[in-house]
Order: structure tokens, then C-alpha cells, then sequence
């Protein structure tokens, strides 16, 4: 089976080929003989009653300072592709959400990896709130008040924006921080959006679980562990890759929401877990493969790509 994908990603050119997922599935597609085009996704338009984009041919290589190229941009309609790839990172904003809007108009004649609407109705700090038994006490709200409740209750939280991504605008708060009013205010001059205060993990310290399940089912996982003097253990910020397994817990998570998962549409996903306690779905544009491939032996691009080749 030969497919016509196309890739809808961040500029290609600035990736890290040793970490970067979108990379990595990009090389397995080419290895199994599809046709690879890239767009960024400001290169998205409607007209005409057509979801169209600035295509380029690309090949992909895994050689630093070489790793990929393009072939000459066209307009094309994206349903004479087989497979769009949704994978430009967040934010998760009007622009992002615009994207999923348009790519539902040629989802499933195109298959749409994940599923856009899904995906727009699945943002990964409100997504998890469906498992509450699964997740640590949790607020989200705009209310200064109900915050100051929140924190009083449990001592050390962390305080992070609802949309954010990447370790970016994470603060950790002790008990009797005195940075509380100055950090609200800050929060509600930035965002519009409520934020979202938890009670703090200290399992953080033994590493924030990155666990991959590829069409609802677990895949593998990796351990990242914060750097000295840091509560952020994303590996953007510092963070340390280690070797993992599930536990018995773990198993038990991924088989409470592996079938919503699989009947959402969501081929690949990253769920974060802390200590038994699970803090994130993340479905706009997971990472994480690279790190467990090494580690493990394994091969997630495959067995993503050979979930793909199943629903074509």
C-alpha cells in the first residue's frame, strides 16, 4: 500500500531529527513507500466549497543539517491526499482550533490523524477532567477567590495556564508562598482563560510519566525527571529522559481510557501520570517516540503508521 500523506507540522527546517515525533513518523512513512507533502499551517485555506493548502513533495533523511527536501509548493485540494497528519505543536488558540474547523470538512474521506473534531473538543487539561478519579484535586476557574480556598486547602499547588504547553507559565507554589496575589494578577492581565491550580505531586521528584497509547492501546513509556531545583519535568525545560515500564496502576489507567480513546479517533496520544494520578491527555501533537524507540528497541512510528494503513 502506497499513500499520499501530507503533513500539517511547524517549520521542518527548525526541528530537533533526534527528539522531534512528527520527524520520526515521517521517516516511517517514507519507509513503507508513501508519498510525503508538507504545509505549514497558516498554508490552509477554504474556497470554493475545498480545503486546500500549499503543498510541497518532501523527502526526509535522518542526517543533521540535512534532513529533509522539498520539492516545488502547488495548491492543492487536500482530499486528493489519503492521510493528513495534524501535528504543528500548541498553543492552543483560535488559530490552532481553526485548523481542526477545516481539516472536519474532508475527515474521514481523508483520514485526519487525530480525528480534528475530537481533537478540538479534547484539550489536554480539561480532556482528563472526564477521569476525575484518575487525576489529582483539580481546579480550573478565573475566580481569585475560589483559588485562595484552593491553595489554603492544600499547601503546595502548582498554578499553570489552561492552554499552555511545554512546561511554559508552570509555577509551583509553597505553603505560605507570599507570590500568590502577584502571580493571580499577572495571570489575569495575560489570559482571558481560566487557569488551572492543582495540588502539588512530590512523586514528581522520582519523574512525570510520558506514556504512549497508539489507537487506545498502551505502547510503551518514559520516565522524564526534573532537573535540580526545578518542579517541571518536560524535557523542553530540562527534564531527563529515563527508561520505564507501566506499573500495575499505570496498566490499570490506560485500560480505563484506552476505549474512549479508540472511539474518539485518536490514533496516537500521550497521557502524563505522576505517582498513580494522571494530569494531561495530550492529543494535538504528542511526543515522546524517539526517546522510548531508544530506550525500548521498540518501533511506535510503526505501530502507529500500521494503524493508520488499517483505517485506509
Amino acid at each position: 500500500m502506497s499513500l499520499k500523506v501530507a503533513v500539517q507540522m511547524d517549520p521542518i527546517a527548525a526541528i530537533d531529527i533526534n527528539a522531534d515525533s512528527t520527524f520520526a513518523l515521517m521517516l516511517e512513512a517514507s519507509a513503507r513507500g508513501h508519498r510525503l507533502h508538507y504545509y505549514l499551517p497558516q498554508e490552509l485555506a477554504w474556497t470554493g466549497g475545498q480545503v486546500k493548502a500549499r503543498l510541497r513533495e518532501v523527502e526526509v533523511r535522518r542526517e543533521k543539517g540535512n534532513h529533509f527536501t522539498l520539492g516545488e509548493d502547488r495548491i492543492a485540494d487536500l482530499t486528493e491526499m489519503d492521510v493528513v497528519l495534524l501535528r504543528q505543536d500548541p498553543p492552543y488558540d483560535m488559530a490552532y482550533l481553526t485548523t481542526t474547523y477545516l481539516l472536519e470538512r474532508i475527515h474521514p474521506k481523508t483520514l485526519v490523524v487525530n480525528d480534528p473534531t475530537e481533537v478540538r473538543n479534547a484539550p489536554e487539561k480539561l480532556f482528563v477532567t472526564e477521569f476525575v478519579d484518575l487525576m489529582p484535586a483539580t481546579l480550573i476557574t478565573r475566580d481569585t477567590a475560589m483559588i485562595r480556598a484552593f491553595y489554603h486547602q492544600h499547601g503546595d499547588i502548582i498554578v499553570k495556564p489552561l492552554y499552555g504547553n511545554g512546561g511554559a507559565g508552570v509555577f509551583y507554589l509553597r505553603d505560605g508562598d507570599h507570590n500568590l496575589s502577584s502571580l493571580l494578577e499577572m495571570f489575569q492581565q495575560m489570559f482571558r482563560e481560566p487557569l488551572i491550580a492543582q495540588k502539588f505531586l512530590p512523586a514528581v521528584r522520582e519523574g512525570d510519566k510520558r506514556i504512549i497509547l497508539v489507537d487506545g492501546e498502551p505502547a510503551g513509556a518514559i520516565n522524564r525527571v526534573p532537573a535540580e531545583g526545578e518542579s517541571r519535568s518536560n524535557m523542553h525545560v530540562g527534564g531527563t529522559p529515563l527508561k520505564s515500564t507501566l506499573t500495575e496502576r499505570e496498566h490499570e489507567i490506560c485500560a480505563r481510557i484506552g476505549p474512549e480513546l479508540k472511539a474518539r479517533g485518536m490514533i496516537f496520544v500521550g497521557i502524563d501520570v505522576i505517582g498513580g494520578l494522571m494530569t494531561e491527555i495530550n492529543v494535538t501533537s504528542p511526543t515522546g517516540i524517539q526517546e522510548i524507540d531508544r530506550y525500548d528497541g521498540a518501533n511506535l512510528s510503526g505501530l502507529i503508521w500500521d494503524a493508520i494503513e488499517a483505517k485506509r
